[in-house]
């Protein structure tokens, strides 16, 4: 079947700069899996990954075996029915538009070779942003790199083992899933569906319990090839419908401002937890959330929209 590719919704609104560091997180993406994919079926909480058109991973003793999911992907979390083909299904807005819910989504990046970089000092964690997302009791979903995970293992465990948040994967490596993707060095399907296998288990090393089978593509960048190479791992990919434009920003009160603008019921906002390429986030958090909640607004983690 051959659908011609699009683009996410509202790219240009990341600079050209995420290239640079962030490579494209949180930009746009590509697509050619149609509607129905992008969209799903209604939701499903089955635990048995392998019952017929089960769409939740559940831990298993040969979890290391090839093309099984690792335990720290738990079924209990609800996913979205394969798509055409069995493709993997791809969540972007909750198809309940009426009540007035928002997910605040944010991508811990880390590259598979920033280690020197971090060696150097810089900082691609922010305790601060979360402790502020635990004062203000905003339920989270943190996308979260393998990498990130052995960088920072104690905060992934203390992320991980806190109700307040539920960590996804957003692949080990932060390479591309799809080409051309911001200059992201390009993984096939093989590779790809490993590097979300490692991932996991990377989350499962660090003590991390609180993790769900939801899965977002570095740059937002994917194709049918991509969802192909993933069926097998039976996880949700989970887009957004509102960029925050937090990568490289300066002004809170602009992304703030941009956040305010483009959340509707049901939305997920896509930010950033990496605090030298995206530095304002956590002040701009403080402005966003009460501004929502007066507007009656009430935060949810992405497994709540996707339940719905």
């Amino acid at each position: 079947m051959t659908i011609s590719v699009r683009k996410v919704a509202a790219a240009a609104a990341l600079s050209a700069a995420l290239t640079a560091s962030l490579a494209g997180c949180g930009g746009s993406g590509t697509q050619d899996a149609g509607r129905e994919a992008r969209l799903g079926t209604p939701a499903a909480s089955a635990p048995a990954a392998s019952a017929p058109g089960s769409a939740a991973p559940s831990p298993s003793p040969s979890a290391g075996a090839p093309g099984a999911p690792l335990a720290g992907a738990p079924g209990k979390a609800p996913t979205l029915a394969p798509g055409p083909d069995g493709l993997t299904p791809v969540f972007e807005r909750a198809r309940q538009h009426t009540d007035k819910t928002v997910a605040l989504t944010f991508d811990a990046d880390m590259t598979s070779d920033q280690g020197p970089r971090a060696a150097g000092g810089e900082r691609f964690d922010n305790p601060q942003l979360i402790s502020t997302l635990r004062t203000l009791k905003v339920p989270s979903t943190i996308f979260m790199t393998g990498r990130w995970a052995e960088e920072y293992p104690d905060q992934a465990k203390s992320i991980g083992t806190d109700p307040n948040f539920e960590i996804a994967n957003h692949s080990y490596s932060h390479h591309a899933f799809t080409s051309p993707c911001y200059g992201l060095p390009a993984l096939d399907g093989a590779a790809a569906r490993a590097d979300v296998d490692r991932a996991f288990a990377a989350f499962r090393q660090a003590g991390a319990v609180n993790t769900v089978p939801y899965f977002r593509f570095p740059g937002g960048c994917y194709d049918d090839p991509a969802l192909r190479a993933l069926s097998t791992a039976k996880v949700t990919a989970v887009q957004w419908d509102v960029v925050s434009g937090d990568a490289f920003a300066k002004d809170p009160d602009a992304v703030a401002e941009q956040v305010l603008a483009g959340v509707k019921p049901g939305s997920v906002v896509v930010m950033h937890c990496t605090r030298s390429a995206a530095p304002v986030t956590e002040e701009a958090i403080r402005k966003i959330v009460p501004e929502l909640r007066k507007r009656g607004y009430r935060f949810v983690k992405v497994s709540e929209l996707i339940g719905t």
